[in-house]
Protein backbone atom coordinates (compact mmCIF):
# COMPACT_ATOMS: atom_id res chain seq x y z
CA UNK A 1 0.00 0.00 0.00
CA UNK A 2 1.89 3.35 -0.98
CA UNK A 3 1.94 5.83 1.42
CA UNK A 4 -0.17 8.80 2.03
CA UNK A 5 1.44 12.31 0.84
CA UNK A 6 0.12 14.91 3.15
CA UNK A 7 2.02 18.03 1.87
CA UNK A 8 -0.04 21.19 1.82
CA UNK A 9 -0.35 23.20 -1.26
CA UNK A 10 0.23 26.56 -1.56
CA UNK A 11 -0.49 28.93 -4.45
CA UNK A 12 0.69 32.14 -4.52
CA UNK A 13 -1.15 34.61 -6.73
CA UNK A 14 0.57 37.88 -7.31
CA UNK A 15 -1.36 41.13 -8.08
CA UNK A 16 -0.31 43.29 -9.55
CA UNK A 17 1.89 46.37 -8.72
CA UNK A 18 0.20 50.06 -9.05
CA UNK A 19 1.90 53.18 -8.03
CA UNK A 20 1.12 55.30 -5.25
CA UNK A 21 -1.75 57.64 -6.30
CA UNK A 22 -3.08 61.10 -4.11
CA UNK A 23 -6.40 60.26 -4.31
CA UNK A 24 -9.52 62.53 -6.00
CA UNK A 25 -8.72 65.88 -4.06
CA UNK A 26 -6.83 67.45 -7.06
CA UNK A 27 -9.94 67.94 -8.72
CA UNK A 28 -12.12 69.72 -6.53
CA UNK A 29 -9.33 72.44 -6.43
CA UNK A 30 -9.04 72.34 -9.97
CA UNK A 31 -12.81 73.26 -10.30
CA UNK A 32 -12.26 75.76 -7.73
CA UNK A 33 -9.81 77.51 -9.31
CA UNK A 34 -11.51 77.45 -12.69
CA UNK A 35 -15.10 78.73 -11.04
CA UNK A 36 -13.30 82.10 -9.58
CA UNK A 37 -11.14 82.66 -12.87
CA UNK A 38 -14.48 82.67 -14.57
CA UNK A 39 -16.07 84.65 -11.74
CA UNK A 40 -13.00 86.88 -12.17
CA UNK A 41 -13.35 87.40 -16.25
CA UNK A 42 -17.03 88.14 -15.41
CA UNK A 43 -16.51 90.76 -12.92
CA UNK A 44 -14.16 92.02 -15.49
CA UNK A 45 -16.23 92.31 -18.21
CA UNK A 46 -18.82 93.63 -16.26
CA UNK A 47 -16.88 96.71 -14.67
CA UNK A 48 -16.09 97.38 -18.25
CA UNK A 49 -19.34 97.49 -19.48
CA UNK A 50 -21.56 99.13 -17.17
CA UNK A 51 -21.03 102.98 -16.96
CA UNK A 52 -18.98 104.37 -13.97
CA UNK A 53 -22.57 106.32 -12.53
CA UNK A 54 -23.79 102.84 -12.34
CA UNK A 55 -20.28 101.45 -10.54
CA UNK A 56 -20.37 104.45 -7.78
CA UNK A 57 -23.95 103.83 -6.83
CA UNK A 58 -22.92 100.04 -6.61
CA UNK A 59 -19.96 100.68 -4.67
CA UNK A 60 -21.90 103.08 -2.38
CA UNK A 61 -24.93 100.65 -1.48
CA UNK A 62 -22.34 97.93 -0.15
CA UNK A 63 -20.70 100.65 1.93
CA UNK A 64 -24.00 101.07 3.36
CA UNK A 65 -25.07 100.17 6.89
CA UNK A 66 -27.51 97.57 6.76
CA UNK A 67 -29.75 99.33 9.36
CA UNK A 68 -29.58 102.28 7.17
CA UNK A 69 -30.75 100.19 4.30
CA UNK A 70 -33.34 98.43 5.60
CA UNK A 71 -34.71 101.78 6.93
CA UNK A 72 -34.16 103.59 3.58
CA UNK A 73 -32.20 106.24 4.96
CA UNK A 74 -30.90 107.25 8.22
CA UNK A 75 -34.28 109.53 8.22
CA UNK A 76 -36.47 106.83 8.03
CA UNK A 77 -37.99 108.77 4.96
CA UNK A 78 -39.46 107.72 1.65
CA UNK A 79 -36.61 107.90 -0.44
CA UNK A 80 -36.12 104.86 -2.63
CA UNK A 81 -32.39 105.57 -3.69
CA UNK A 82 -30.09 103.47 -2.45
CA UNK A 83 -27.92 106.60 -1.23
CA UNK A 84 -28.67 108.69 1.13
CA UNK A 85 -29.12 112.56 0.32
CA UNK A 86 -28.89 112.26 -3.11
CA UNK A 87 -26.96 110.52 -6.24
CA UNK A 88 -27.46 108.20 -8.67
CA UNK A 89 -29.83 105.43 -8.31
CA UNK A 90 -28.22 102.00 -8.88
CA UNK A 91 -31.56 100.35 -8.54
CA UNK A 92 -34.05 103.02 -10.78
CA UNK A 93 -31.13 104.03 -13.41
CA UNK A 94 -30.82 101.09 -14.29
CA UNK A 95 -34.08 100.64 -15.87
CA UNK A 96 -34.77 104.46 -16.38
CA UNK A 97 -31.61 105.59 -17.65
CA UNK A 98 -31.44 102.59 -20.46
CA UNK A 99 -35.12 103.09 -21.12
CA UNK A 100 -34.44 106.97 -21.52
CA UNK A 101 -31.49 106.21 -23.60
CA UNK A 102 -33.29 103.64 -25.45
CA UNK A 103 -36.09 106.93 -26.58
CA UNK A 104 -32.53 109.15 -27.18
CA UNK A 105 -31.21 106.55 -29.65
CA UNK A 106 -34.75 105.85 -31.88
CA UNK A 107 -35.62 109.62 -31.91
CA UNK A 108 -32.08 109.77 -33.13
CA UNK A 109 -32.74 107.09 -35.79
CA UNK A 110 -35.98 108.60 -36.62
CA UNK A 111 -34.50 112.04 -37.04
CA UNK A 112 -31.87 110.90 -39.49
CA UNK A 113 -33.55 108.50 -41.46
CA UNK A 114 -36.01 112.09 -42.25
CA UNK A 115 -33.02 113.55 -43.14
CA UNK A 116 -31.89 111.04 -45.59
CA UNK A 117 -35.38 110.92 -47.02
CA UNK A 118 -35.24 114.64 -47.09
CA UNK A 119 -31.91 114.37 -48.77
CA UNK A 120 -33.55 112.15 -51.18
CA UNK A 121 -36.09 114.68 -52.02
CA UNK A 122 -33.89 117.20 -53.06
CA UNK A 123 -31.91 115.33 -54.77
CA UNK A 124 -34.84 113.95 -56.95
CA UNK A 125 -36.14 117.40 -57.24
CA UNK A 126 -32.75 118.72 -58.61
CA UNK A 127 -32.83 115.58 -61.55
CA UNK A 128 -36.02 116.78 -62.14
CA UNK A 129 -34.83 120.55 -62.71
CA UNK A 130 -31.98 119.17 -65.06
CA UNK A 131 -34.41 117.06 -66.85
CA UNK A 132 -36.58 120.00 -67.09
CA UNK A 133 -34.57 122.50 -68.55
CA UNK A 134 -33.15 120.31 -71.34
CA UNK A 135 -36.65 119.00 -72.42
CA UNK A 136 -38.30 122.48 -72.08
CA UNK A 137 -38.44 125.25 -74.66
CA UNK A 138 -38.54 127.90 -72.94
CA UNK A 139 -35.87 127.19 -69.86
CA UNK A 140 -33.27 125.26 -72.85
CA UNK A 141 -32.67 128.66 -74.52
CA UNK A 142 -31.97 129.73 -70.87
CA UNK A 143 -29.52 126.98 -69.87
CA UNK A 144 -26.35 129.04 -69.43
CA UNK A 145 -28.32 131.56 -66.99
CA UNK A 146 -29.18 128.65 -64.96
CA UNK A 147 -27.54 127.38 -61.90
CA UNK A 148 -28.67 124.52 -59.89
CA UNK A 149 -25.87 123.27 -56.98
CA UNK A 150 -26.57 121.89 -53.65
CA UNK A 151 -25.72 123.94 -50.28
CA UNK A 152 -26.25 123.30 -46.19
CA UNK A 153 -29.66 125.14 -46.42
CA UNK A 154 -31.24 123.59 -48.99
CA UNK A 155 -31.72 122.82 -52.94
CA UNK A 156 -30.85 126.14 -54.92
CA UNK A 157 -31.60 127.83 -58.07
CA UNK A 158 -29.52 130.61 -59.07
CA UNK A 159 -31.04 133.07 -62.29
CA UNK A 160 -27.91 134.75 -63.07
CA UNK A 161 -28.35 138.16 -65.34
CA UNK A 162 -26.34 139.13 -69.08
CA UNK A 163 -25.45 141.92 -70.45
CA UNK A 164 -27.30 141.16 -73.27
CA UNK A 165 -30.58 139.82 -71.41
CA UNK A 166 -31.02 141.37 -67.60
CA UNK A 167 -33.71 139.68 -65.78
CA UNK A 168 -35.10 143.38 -64.54
CA UNK A 169 -35.19 146.35 -66.18
CA UNK A 170 -31.95 148.63 -65.52
CA UNK A 171 -32.35 150.41 -61.38
CA UNK A 172 -36.17 148.90 -61.38
CA UNK A 173 -37.92 145.90 -60.39
CA UNK A 174 -39.44 145.94 -63.55
CA UNK A 175 -39.48 142.23 -64.69
CA UNK A 176 -37.90 141.32 -68.07
CA UNK A 177 -40.49 138.91 -69.93
CA UNK A 178 -37.94 136.14 -70.96
CA UNK A 179 -37.31 136.17 -66.43
CA UNK A 180 -41.40 135.88 -66.35
CA UNK A 181 -41.61 132.79 -68.39
CA UNK A 182 -38.57 131.02 -66.22
CA UNK A 183 -39.96 131.93 -63.11
CA UNK A 184 -44.00 130.82 -64.27
CA UNK A 185 -42.01 127.65 -65.14
CA UNK A 186 -40.28 126.95 -62.08
CA UNK A 187 -43.21 127.65 -60.40
CA UNK A 188 -45.31 124.23 -60.18
CA UNK A 189 -42.50 122.26 -60.23
CA UNK A 190 -41.56 123.55 -56.78
CA UNK A 191 -44.83 122.77 -55.84
CA UNK A 192 -43.80 118.44 -55.97
CA UNK A 193 -42.06 118.97 -52.72
CA UNK A 194 -43.34 120.09 -49.30
CA UNK A 195 -40.82 121.60 -48.78
CA UNK A 196 -40.73 125.71 -48.33
CA UNK A 197 -38.74 128.09 -50.35
CA UNK A 198 -36.39 131.33 -49.70
CA UNK A 199 -36.08 133.89 -52.39
CA UNK A 200 -33.36 136.55 -52.21
CA UNK A 201 -32.36 138.95 -54.40
CA UNK A 202 -29.07 140.50 -55.53
CA UNK A 203 -27.04 143.53 -57.23
CA UNK A 204 -23.99 144.72 -58.12
CA UNK A 205 -21.97 146.96 -56.61
CA UNK A 206 -23.03 150.05 -58.94
CA UNK A 207 -24.78 152.43 -56.54
CA UNK A 208 -27.87 154.88 -57.23
CA UNK A 209 -26.79 159.05 -57.29
CA UNK A 210 -27.52 159.56 -53.71
CA UNK A 211 -25.96 156.15 -52.34
CA UNK A 212 -27.07 154.32 -49.29
CA UNK A 213 -29.33 158.09 -48.35
CA UNK A 214 -32.43 157.07 -50.39
CA UNK A 215 -33.84 154.46 -52.36
CA UNK A 216 -30.98 151.74 -52.74
CA UNK A 217 -29.96 148.67 -53.70
CA UNK A 218 -31.33 147.25 -50.50
CA UNK A 219 -34.83 147.94 -51.58
CA UNK A 220 -33.62 146.97 -55.48
CA UNK A 221 -33.06 144.15 -54.37
CA UNK A 222 -36.16 143.19 -52.06
CA UNK A 223 -38.17 144.65 -54.42
CA UNK A 224 -36.62 142.52 -57.02
CA UNK A 225 -36.71 139.56 -54.89
CA UNK A 226 -40.63 140.18 -54.50
CA UNK A 227 -41.24 140.31 -57.72
CA UNK A 228 -40.04 137.08 -58.28
CA UNK A 229 -42.40 135.65 -55.85
CA UNK A 230 -44.92 137.14 -57.38
CA UNK A 231 -44.21 135.71 -60.53
CA UNK A 232 -44.01 132.38 -59.16
CA UNK A 233 -47.16 132.46 -57.52
CA UNK A 234 -48.93 133.19 -60.98
CA UNK A 235 -47.21 130.25 -62.47
CA UNK A 236 -48.77 128.36 -60.14
CA UNK A 237 -46.67 127.91 -57.25
CA UNK A 238 -48.83 127.13 -53.88
CA UNK A 239 -48.00 130.78 -52.08
CA UNK A 240 -47.93 129.41 -48.79
CA UNK A 241 -44.72 128.01 -49.86
CA UNK A 242 -42.47 131.28 -49.53
CA UNK A 243 -40.79 131.01 -46.04
CA UNK A 244 -38.55 134.24 -46.78
CA UNK A 245 -38.18 137.20 -49.03
CA UNK A 246 -35.05 139.28 -48.87
CA UNK A 247 -33.05 141.86 -50.58
CA UNK A 248 -28.83 141.23 -50.06
CA UNK A 249 -28.05 143.94 -52.12
CA UNK A 250 -24.28 143.55 -53.10
CA UNK A 251 -23.15 141.85 -49.85
CA UNK A 252 -23.04 138.19 -51.60
CA UNK A 253 -21.45 138.35 -54.62
CA UNK A 254 -20.97 135.29 -57.54
CA UNK A 255 -17.95 136.57 -58.23
CA UNK A 256 -15.67 138.50 -55.57
CA UNK A 257 -12.75 139.77 -57.65
CA UNK A 258 -15.63 141.87 -59.45
CA UNK A 259 -18.40 143.59 -57.90
CA UNK A 260 -19.61 145.03 -61.21
CA UNK A 261 -19.77 141.92 -62.85
CA UNK A 262 -23.32 140.74 -64.57
CA UNK A 263 -23.83 137.87 -62.93
CA UNK A 264 -23.49 139.30 -59.61
CA UNK A 265 -27.17 140.41 -60.31
CA UNK A 266 -29.30 137.65 -59.77
CA UNK A 267 -31.99 136.00 -58.04
CA UNK A 268 -31.50 132.88 -55.71
CA UNK A 269 -34.40 130.34 -54.84
CA UNK A 270 -33.30 127.43 -52.30
CA UNK A 271 -36.11 125.04 -51.64
CA UNK A 272 -35.29 124.66 -47.97
CA UNK A 273 -34.35 121.43 -45.88
CA UNK A 274 -36.15 120.61 -43.13
CA UNK A 275 -33.05 121.56 -40.51
CA UNK A 276 -33.30 125.06 -42.21
CA UNK A 277 -36.69 125.43 -42.05
CA UNK A 278 -37.32 124.56 -38.54
CA UNK A 279 -34.68 126.97 -37.61
CA UNK A 280 -36.39 129.66 -39.54
CA UNK A 281 -39.88 129.03 -37.90
CA UNK A 282 -38.45 128.90 -34.48
CA UNK A 283 -36.52 132.39 -35.44
CA UNK A 284 -39.87 133.87 -36.38
CA UNK A 285 -41.68 132.92 -33.92
CA UNK A 286 -39.37 134.37 -31.34
CA UNK A 287 -39.84 137.24 -33.20
CA UNK A 288 -43.47 137.23 -33.13
CA UNK A 289 -42.65 136.67 -28.77
CA UNK A 290 -40.69 139.47 -28.43
CA UNK A 291 -42.46 141.98 -30.40
CA UNK A 292 -45.60 140.91 -28.94
CA UNK A 293 -44.34 141.79 -25.38
CA UNK A 294 -42.63 145.17 -26.46
CA UNK A 295 -46.21 145.75 -27.71
CA UNK A 296 -47.65 145.05 -24.52
CA UNK A 297 -45.10 146.91 -22.24
CA UNK A 298 -45.95 149.81 -24.88
CA UNK A 299 -49.17 149.91 -23.85
CA UNK A 300 -48.93 149.38 -20.43
CA UNK A 301 -46.46 153.05 -20.36
CA UNK A 302 -49.12 154.24 -22.40
CA UNK A 303 -52.25 154.29 -20.30
CA UNK A 304 -50.10 154.94 -17.18
CA UNK A 305 -48.68 158.11 -18.98
CA UNK A 306 -52.64 159.01 -19.67
CA UNK A 307 -53.83 158.15 -16.36
CA UNK A 308 -51.44 160.67 -14.72
CA UNK A 309 -52.16 163.47 -17.04
CA UNK A 310 -54.79 166.51 -15.37
CA UNK A 311 -57.41 166.43 -17.60
CA UNK A 312 -57.43 170.74 -18.41
CA UNK A 313 -60.85 172.35 -17.48
CA UNK A 314 -63.30 173.10 -20.77
CA UNK A 315 -63.18 176.17 -21.27
CA UNK A 316 -66.22 177.95 -23.42
CA UNK A 317 -66.42 180.24 -25.65
CA UNK A 318 -68.60 183.47 -25.34
CA UNK A 319 -72.16 183.56 -25.94
CA UNK A 320 -71.79 179.67 -26.75
CA UNK A 321 -72.56 176.57 -24.19
CA UNK A 322 -76.40 174.39 -22.96
CA UNK A 323 -78.41 174.74 -19.92
CA UNK A 324 -79.28 172.31 -18.44
CA UNK A 325 -82.24 171.47 -16.60
CA UNK A 326 -82.02 172.30 -12.78
CA UNK A 327 -81.17 169.05 -10.79
CA UNK A 328 -83.99 167.58 -9.02
CA UNK A 329 -87.20 169.58 -10.33
CA UNK A 330 -86.67 168.39 -14.41
CA UNK A 331 -86.73 172.30 -15.05
CA UNK A 332 -84.65 175.02 -16.87
CA UNK A 333 -83.61 177.96 -15.14
CA UNK A 334 -85.63 181.26 -15.66
CA UNK A 335 -84.81 184.68 -15.37
CA UNK A 336 -85.06 187.39 -17.78
CA UNK A 337 -82.81 188.90 -20.36
CA UNK A 338 -81.47 186.31 -23.66
CA UNK A 339 -83.97 183.39 -24.22
CA UNK A 340 -82.02 179.90 -24.14
CA UNK A 341 -82.51 176.26 -25.62
CA UNK A 342 -82.26 173.83 -22.87
CA UNK A 343 -81.04 170.03 -22.82
CA UNK A 344 -84.88 168.99 -22.85
CA UNK A 345 -86.36 171.95 -25.55
CA UNK A 346 -87.66 174.30 -22.79
CA UNK A 347 -86.99 177.74 -23.37
CA UNK A 348 -86.02 180.15 -20.60
CA UNK A 349 -85.06 183.68 -20.66
CA UNK A 350 -82.28 184.04 -18.36
CA UNK A 351 -79.34 187.19 -17.75
CA UNK A 352 -76.38 186.44 -18.79
CA UNK A 353 -73.30 187.30 -16.33
CA UNK A 354 -70.56 189.58 -16.00
CA UNK A 355 -68.56 188.18 -18.64
CA UNK A 356 -71.20 186.90 -21.43
CA UNK A 357 -70.53 182.96 -20.82
CA UNK A 358 -72.53 182.22 -17.89
CA UNK A 359 -75.25 183.15 -16.03
CA UNK A 360 -76.98 182.60 -12.21
CA UNK A 361 -80.47 181.25 -11.96
CA UNK A 362 -82.87 180.26 -9.45
CA UNK A 363 -85.44 177.64 -10.31
CA UNK A 364 -87.06 175.81 -7.27
CA UNK A 365 -84.95 177.24 -4.84
CA UNK A 366 -81.68 175.84 -6.63
CA UNK A 367 -79.05 178.32 -7.53
CA UNK A 368 -77.04 176.86 -10.56
CA UNK A 369 -74.53 178.08 -12.91
CA UNK A 370 -74.64 177.55 -16.59
CA UNK A 371 -72.66 178.38 -20.17
CA UNK A 372 -74.41 180.70 -22.32
CA UNK A 373 -76.02 179.69 -25.58
CA UNK A 374 -77.91 182.21 -28.04
CA UNK A 375 -81.46 180.65 -29.10
CA UNK A 376 -81.31 179.65 -32.56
Amino acid sequence: MAPVNNHRVVIRRKKGAHGGHHGGSWKIAYADFITAMMAFFLVMWLISVVPREELKGIAEYFRMPLAVALTRGPNNSANTSAIPGGGADPVRSDGDVRRANGNRVEAQVQGDEAQRRDQRRLEDLQKRLNNLIESSPVLKNFRPQLLIDMTTEGLRIQIIDNKNRPMFATGSAEVQPYMRDILRELGPVLNEIPNKISISGHTDATQYARGERAYSNWELSADRANASRQELVAGGMNETKVARVMGLSSSVSLVKDDPYAAVNRRISLVVLNKATQERLERENAAAADVSATDAKQLGNNLTRALSTQTPRPTQTPRGSGVIQDVPGTGQAPTATGVSYTTTTGQGAAVAPGADGQAVTATSAGAALVVPVRPAQ
